[in-house]
């Protein structure tokens, strides 16, 4: 789907029509770049920075009144420019349209029932949409609580599908003020939660060989992570590579030791004791 875009604030056409005859469902998606289109077909749009960062607020707050204010501040900080009311009421103006074109309904219905002017601020309405977001954080919940009642394959499945929403990093592609910064870093923290507890299943249900690449890549990642090199050390012992898992360790130690001047927590250094301890044969 392409949207054309004539200025940094305006928006015009959608080429997305919705199927003749069906309730459209719009759905927005903030768990990379900024995506929306109908009945589960997101694709990334263009929009002008600001107006992204509008339709984002709406999207992480929704069904609550976002106030005016909070807007003005996540758009221009303590600097407004005079013309400041006026022109985030085009930004919203846009978002309406965008969301008629989107779902097939009149700009006036839109106003009405989906982002509703309210007293100081602004309502975006969830009932027929779908924000990913919510949906990451639902299926998380949701296969954790399997996890904890002992049906592994069911919790895996459900975190993996919750992970599957991610295309890329939070509000990648919206400029962030301090509301929607916060709520990037809360997004990215759910996420790399969901990942701890996703291998965390996969190591207890014994297919500790299938996460070791993955926890390669995220420990280089997260280079500082103690719970992801507790993982990998782990997933490697159990593969009967335990001196990999103690040069993981010495590595994460020696990080920690000379750039921030920390050792290890006690949980890893008594992982570290217990693979020192074992046994295993290595594999080769």
């Amino acid at each position: 789907m392409q949207l054309a875009v004539s200025s940094a604030d305006q928006v015009y056409e959608s080429t997305l029509v919705p199927e003749e005859g069906k309730p459209a469902r719009t759905c927005c998606g903030l768990l990379g770049p900024l995506r929306i289109g109908v009945d589960d077909a997101d694709e990334p749009v263009s929009l002008a920075p600001k107006i992204r960062t509008v339709l984002a607020m709406l999207c992480v707050h929704p069904d609550q009144v976002v106030p005016v204010s909070a807007l003005m501040r996540e758009l221009w900080s303590d600097q407004p420019p005079t013309s400041g009311l006026r022109t985030l009421q085009t930004y919203v103006l846009n978002i309406r349209k965008l969301l008629s074109q989107m779902a097939g309904r009149e700009p006036a219905e839109i106003a009405q029932e989906v982002l509703v002017t309210r007293s100081g601020g602004y309502v975006l309405q969830s009932s027929g949409m779908r924000l990913d977001w919510l949906d990451f954080m639902e299926l998380a919940d949701r296969g954790r609580a399997e996890l904890a009642a002992g049906d592994g394959r069911t919790g895996i499945r459900l975190l993996e599908e919750a992970l599957g929403l991610w295309h890329g990093n939070a509000l990648a592609d919206v400029p962030t003020g301090p509301v929607l910064e916060s709520r990037r870093l809360h997004l990215e923290e759910s996420r790399l939660d969901t990942v701890e507890a996703l291998v965390d299943a996969k190591i207890e249900a014994g297919l500790h060989q299938k996460v070791i690449a993955e926890l390669a890549s995220l420990t280089s990642e997260h280079p500082y992570h103690e719970g992801l090199h507790a993982q990998y050390m782990r997933a490697l012992a159990l593969n009967g590579r335990r001196a990999r898992a103690l040069e993981v360790f010495g590595g994460l130690r020696a990080r920690l030791v000379d750039e921030i001047g920390i050792e290890p927590g006690y949980p890893l250094q008594q992982l570290q004791l217990r693979i020192l301890n074992s046994h295993a044969p290595e594999s080769r």
